[in-house]
């Protein structure tokens, strides 16, 4: 089994390091590895594999999600957002950075893309803040920070994705993160006050009820569609991959009905935009599925099962392991790509130890969170370095503050489980979610 795993992995990261596509990658290791062991006679079922690996019904709500979120960056719904959040916010000292982290949550509520959501919000506000005197390093980090709350609040693409491999509901996934993603935003406003403080960054205005309701009356219809969204996953009407299908109605009939500004170029752009990060998606999970069922033909989670569980039982300690595992995993591997890599072999440790799986999904989301924002991958930081020009390095130093509140948010999610999951217990009326054993 070590042998094994050892090869897949020593492949696997040889050819990310020559730059090939971790998509190819995990399925050129697959396909050697079923050939290897199998025979060429299994190699006719590679494609069928595949096929159904990415035909899975929830997955169709990640392209549908990201259309959303392409619709909302092609007219003015984020600058809406973005006007309310500063009339809110704005006479905060460092208001910038708390409209940046208020910002980033609303739109986290619709497109539930990191990635998306530091595109559209901070082409618009890291320049405001570099011309309000905030340093590049600083404007990027908190951009980059507050934007990977999307991974955490519903309807986040990677919970989806956690939820398809690991055959739990998307829905109590959606529930686990609303608590954590709420504290993850205090904690990111509190540290940016701080900072603000110190570094004695500007007021942008006096508070002024006026201001206020024009920008509610001018963002009502764009705050309608996380009430539409969530309203109708979290009350029964439809499923999340149906929620997604509603995004996308709702995105398109504001904004080419109510606000008028959506064209057809532009929804064009969001299309093509859409239709390349579906197909990147989705060629994982059709790629994972071959590892997926080579791992499990071999056998090999269930031998990494016995083998952790006989060095220990305790749930806390498999999750403080799996932490460090994850936070590592995070600095060379996209979310989607780890979550695929990794929970069908992880999946049978958890059930051996009676982990919930919904709250390993909830702890697991977190340390990818912010394994968006540890170099060298760092795909959000990334995008919002890219928007502000700043060195990667620097603004990792920038960040160090914002990336200790969501370490601080990951321990609580991780050893007070009750917490994160309370929403979901008291949702299903189930106090055991969550439950762990004592040992």
């Amino acid at each position: 089994m070590t042998e094994t795993m050892g090869l897949m992995f020593a492949g696997l990261f040889g050819m990310v390091l020559l730059n090939v596509p971790i998509a190819i990658a995990l399925g050129m290791v697959a396909v050697i590895a079923i050939w290897l062991s199998q025979g060429t006679d299994m190699l006719p079922n590679v494609a069928l594999v595949m096929f159904e690996g990415a035909t899975n019904f929830p997955l169709l709500a990640i392209p549908l999600f990201i259309f959303a979120g392409g619709i909302m960056n092609s007219s003015s719904i984020s600058r809406r957002l973005i006007n309310l959040a500063s009339a809110m916010l704005g006479f905060v000292r460092g208001g910038l950075a708390m409209v940046t982290i208020g910002s980033s949550m609303f739109f986290a509520e619709i497109s539930g893309s990191a990635v998306a959501g530091v595109a559209a919000l901070g082409s618009l506000l890291i320049p405001a803040m570099k011309s309000r005197g905030y340093s590049k390093e600083y404007a990027a980090a908190i951009s980059s920070s507050s934007a990977s709350l999307a991974i955490i609040l519903p309807p986040s693409i990677p919970m989806i994705l956690y939820a398809v491999m690991a055959q739990v509901s998307v829905v109590k996934m959606f529930i686990s993160g609303l608590l954590p993603g709420l504290l993850g935003g205090a904690g990111l406003a509190l540290a940016s006050w701080y900072y603000a403080v110190k570094h004695d960054f500007p007021v942008e205005q006096r508070f002024a009820w006026s201001r206020l309701v024009q920008a509610f009356r001018e963002a009502i219809w764009a705050l309608m569609l996380p009430v539409v969204i969530l309203g109708g996953i979290f009350g029964g009407f439809v499923t999340a991959t149906e929620g997604a299908a509603v995004a996308v109605v709702a995105a398109l009939f504001i904004s080419t009905v109510i606000y008028r500004e959506l064209d057809l170029r532009a929804l064009y752009r969001a299309l093509v935009d859409g239709a390349l990060q579906t197909a990147v998606v989705m060629l994982l999970v059709a790629s994972s599925a071959l590892v997926g069922v080579f791992l499990t033909e071999s056998r090999v989670p269930q031998a990494l099962a016995s083998s952790i569980a006989e060095l220990t039982t305790n749930p806390y300690m498999v999750l403080l392991l799996l932490n460090i595992l994850f936070l590592i995993l995070g600095m060379f591997l996209h979310s989607a790509a780890a979550i695929i890599l990794t929970v069908p072999i992880i999946l049978p440790l958890i059930q051996q130890v009676g982990i919930d799986p919904v709250h390993f999904g909830l702890v697991l989301t977190l340390n990818l969170a912010i394994g968006q924002q540890t170099p060298p991958v760092a795909s959000v930081l990334i995008a919002a370095c890219s928007i502000a020009k700043s060195d990667i390095w620097q603004t990792t130093k920038a960040n160090v503050g914002f990336l200790v509140v969501l370490l601080a948010v990951l321990m609580i999610c991780t050893y007070v489980p009750w917490f994160a999951l309370a929403p979901t217990q008291w949702f299903y009326g189930d106090p055991s979610i969550g439950a762990m054993p004592v040992n």
